[in-house]
């Protein structure tokens, strides 16, 4: 029986936002100083990781996912769910929002639709994301947009390192500039663009924006979710529930120098954001730091995690 922790290589995606905290903070050898995003747990099509260790080393998770799908609970679907990130917006994303999955299926022919959910890691003081709008019906929404009302339309929150942010399918939403974060999110790489700012691209054309189907998929009046963040001590563990619903869960982990036995239900995605330590299974001990992102599957049914770290670990709820 497979007993050990899946550990995957970062893919990396250039972005006309994007800088080189990813480099900075993390160490990655990233392609530019315009690299915008890192996906560190992904199945997807446009940047499935590289396992890197143990006998499935050198296959993507795409195909440990098809292959070997006792390693995630035998659960159902045509491509692993969830897609973990790192985020460095040196400038303001596009105002954007994304479709629910019965949108994705209809009009896409994508199998997800996209709710994700941010934790700022790091963020220059004074750092804001647009989270949300003003508009309280459909037709008062489309108006504000095609007459360019930005303004008076959208809404922006301040943030500060450790904020958490739930956003579901139909929020309008934007990262500013300034601001690292960790995107927990469906499997999905649908965005519609609402605004962005007039800028250009590499070809010195404005970006296209996406408005008519920005206008079907989003919320109105915009809904905040309703978020409690459940602190916890188990097992000499401090961990801190950040959210639970319906296509995940998500914990915010502080090991703190401690050693810890877990028995997992399911399998659980884990990320670095400092420090360093050992994960112990039947198989032997394997070492992670600052920046890994690594998968304890199914088939392990107790393991050891210790050291100094801070990390995002979440878990399917599908």
């Amino acid at each position: 029986m497979y007993q050990e922790p899946i550990f995957l290589r970062p893919e990396f995606k250039e972005r006309i936002w994007g800088g080189t905290q990813l480099k900075d903070i993390f160490n990655y050898d990233i392609p530019s100083d315009l690299t915008g995003e890192c996906w560190g747990i992904s199945g997807h099509a446009n940047g499935p990781n590289t396992i890197i260790n143990g006998p499935l080393a050198g296959k993507s998770l795409a195909d440990a996912w098809s292959d070997h799908r006792e390693l995630f609970n035998n659960e159902p679907g045509d491509e692993f769910p969830l897609l973990v990130k790192i985020l460095d917006s040196k400038k303001d994303l596009s105002v954007q929002v994304h479709p629910n999955d019965e949108y994705a299926r209809d009009i896409e022919d994508e199998n997800y639709g996209k709710t994700e959910c941010w934790y700022v890691i790091d963020c220059e003081e004074g750092s804001e994301i647009i989270f949300g709008h003003h508009a309280k019906s459909k037709d008062e929404l489309t108006s504000m947009v095609e007459s360019g009302q930005w303004d008076s339309l959208l809404r922006k929150i301040k943030v500060s390192p450790g904020d958490f942010f739930y956003v579901p399918s139909g929020t309008i939403h934007a990262i500013g500039s300034g601001i690292q974060i960790l995107e927990t999110q469906q499997s999905s790489d649908i965005t519609y663009r609402v605004y962005d700012y007039d800028r250009v691209g590499q070809d010195g054309q404005k970006r296209e924006l996406h408005l008519d189907r920005s206008l079907d998929v989003t919320t109105v009046p915009h809904k905040d979710p309703s978020l409690t963040r459940e602190s916890n001590l188990e097992a000499g563990l401090r961990f801190e529930k950040l959210v639970e619903e319906e296509y995940f869960t998500v914990y915010y982990w502080d090991l703190d120098g401690k050693s810890v036995e877990l028995t997992p239900e399911r399998y659980t995605l884990m990320s670095v954001l400092t420090g360093e330590g050992i994960v112990k299974t039947r198989s032997g001990e394997y070492s992670f730091k600052q920046g890994d992102h690594f998968i304890i599957p199914a088939t392990v049914d107790t393991y050891t995690v210790s050291g100094n770290a801070k990390m995002i670990t979440s878990r399917s709820n599908k």
